[in-house]
């Protein structure tokens, strides 16, 4: 039998993959910020705001943070045509793809394998983007379309429809390891009696009888057998007009009630004969849930938000399309405990941190906009503070603390020269020169304080030495020395004399004649900039879309 063709969505330039450069980060102390003492126990500092492209950033966090995020939750430009303050937010279809294609291949590697993904988008890219992801993250993956009413009045336009919904696609990192949790309901209680004489917990009783539909001894003649009561004798289920019955449950059921003591005996009066009546007896749960609808019409509107972005902002700050902190709020409900990572590549104004910061989760943000500085920095300083009482504060009894690393991304490692030679760019040092190249190769960089030549790591017995250097043949030799026969050493220099295959635990090479292949030098912005790609032909059976 012939395989099907594989379906893909296709569009122009999809074949473009930009070669990243994976940039080191700088801390901007000035600019980071902390509570004065701890407020809890569970107060978190080490979150990160990071200013610079979201996709150079998402590169950067690779090396540490592959497999360590617990849910991205991300908000990106919906590419409605119009121009919005905050984003150009008018892409052409093609470059939008390929925008949110390069993003979600690196966001998927960075999500722990129990981890998921949140995006808010409308109509206008829903459908593409639920296909996109299908892609990029397995079909079985997706979880499900939440949708979020987000007006609560009626609409004045004079137009026959207008949209008063967006959606929450949700997608699982392994669908067989996530476990979202249910939600806390404790009017669930008012069908359960509450502790007295006969329990200390809530409790309900039911009868062991099958009543209704399908529960005569001939619908189910395995169901009807005795039950020996309290005082020996045999009960069988017997309907009030007399006919045979069937019990709810079959033998092995009961004898498991037995056991955990949850079959309960009543006396009780049966056409004016006292009979013993069994019942199964059901406890509340100490945490009494149920599950989450997709569709939320009771969280905050785009009208309750912006109110709260006045208060954060001020009139002339708040943004065309925020999100309500309570949305996010529900979905770090279902799928994180206290201490996972969150990641926001789009932070826009800040929430995700904010919602996360409040609800004892470790954040990461990434913006290049200005409002960086102008909005999620003030904000996350009044979250700390204990200043900002909107949004899910008093939900979450949030009363401050904690803190936030601020990071910017490093200039690209190389730059060309005046003759137009690529060369090592003038503004890093020799620890920023050193970061980078272990980012590079795959190495883990930690600087040893006893070994000058242990600047990084791949295993136990495998290390990495940077020196901008010409090294000569005894100096090499003396390395060869010092590193010893049961390590190896791998030595980026910027030359070196001699034949470096005489050391058989060094591998000696040139900077930056060494890495000058592996990266787009001197790229510093991919974001939402249209490039006019050529027209890529579909392949056998693929979806062609007429963009």
């Amino acid at each position: 039998m012939t395989a099907k063709p594989k379906l893909e969505l296709t569009w122009i330039g999809k074949e473009h993959r930009p070669k990243l450069e994976p940039r080191i980060l700088l801390e901007d102390p000035a600019k980071s910020y902390h509570a004065p003492h701890r407020v809890t126990e569970n107060d978190s500092f080490d979150n990160r705001l990071i200013f610079g492209d979201n996709l150079l950033a998402l590169k950067a966090l690779e090396a540490e943070f592959t497999g360590k995020i617990k849910c991205v939750f991300i908000d990106p430009p919906y590419n409605t045509g119009s121009a919005f303050t905050h984003y150009d937010d008018g892409l052409e279809h093609s470059i939008w793809l390929s925008m949110m294609r390069d993003r979600l291949e690196i966001i998927r590697k960075l999500l722990s394998e129990d981890g998921s993904l949140w995006i808010t988008v409308d109509d206008n890219e829903a459908h593409y983007l639920k296909v996109l992801c299908d892609e990029v993250f397995g079909r079985g993956s997706f979880v499900t379309s939440f949708i979020w009413k987000k007006v609560d009045s009626p609409n004045d336009n004079k137009v026959p429809i207008t949209p008063d919904h967006e959606y929450v696609l949700c997608f699982a990192k392994t669908s067989e390891m996530v476990k979202f949790k249910q939600k806390i309901d404790d009017s669930i209680l008012e069908a359960y009696r509450k502790p007295d004489s006969e329990s200390d917990r809530p409790y309900r009783d039911r009868l062991l009888k099958k009543n209704g539909k399908n529960s005569l001894r001939s619908d189910r003649p395995s169901m009807f057998f005795p039950v020996i009561s309290p005082d020996g004798t045999e009960v069988f289920p017997i309907h009030d007009d007399g006919r045979e019955a069937c019990w709810a449950i079959g033998k092995k059921g009961v004898e498991e009630l037995i056991a955990r003591k949850e079959l309960i005996w009543k006396n009780r009066s049966q056409n004016g004969i006292e009979r013993w009546v069994p019942y199964t007896r059901e406890f509340a749960a100490d945490n009494p849930s149920r599950p989450y609808p997709t569709i939320w019409n009771d969280l905050d509107t785009t009208r309750q938000t912006k109110a709260h972005q006045k208060m954060l902002f001020g009139e002339e700050g708040v943004f065309a399309t925020p999100k309500p902190e309570d949305i996010i709020c529900r979905a770090l409900q279902i799928c994180t405990e206290q201490g996972d990572r969150v990641l926001d590549s789009f932070a826009g104004s800040g929430t995700t941190g904010a919602v996360a910061h409040k609800m004892g989760r470790r954040w990461i943000m990434i913006e290049l906009g200005e409002h960086c500085h102008t909005h999620i920095i003030p904000r996350l300083q009044k979250v700390i503070d204990g200043e900002d009482k909107g949004g899910i504060t008093e939900a979450v009894g949030w009363q401050g603390g904690g803190g936030f690393r601020y990071y910017r991304l490093a200039p690209s490692l190389l730059e060309k020269d005046k003759w137009g030679n690529w060369v090592i760019n003038k503004t890093y040092n020799p620890a920023m020169l050193a970061e980078a190249l272990c980012k590079l190769e795959g190495f883990t960089y930690a600087p040893s304080d006893t070994f000058y030549w242990q600047q990084g790591y791949s295993t136990e017995r495998d290390f990495i030495y940077i020196t901008t250097q010409t090294l000569s043949h005894d100096q090499l030799a003396h390395l060869s020395e010092e590193v010893g026969i049961d390590r190896t050493l791998l030595v980026l220099c910027m030359a070196f004399r001699g034949k470096a295959d005489k050391f058989p635990n060094l591998t000696v090479k040139k900077i930056p004649k060494q890495v000058l292949s592996r990266c787009e030098w001197g790229h510093d912005d991919y974001s939402l900039k249209v490039e006019n790609l050529p027209q890529a032909p579909p392949k056998p059976g693929q979806m062609e879309l007429n963009l």
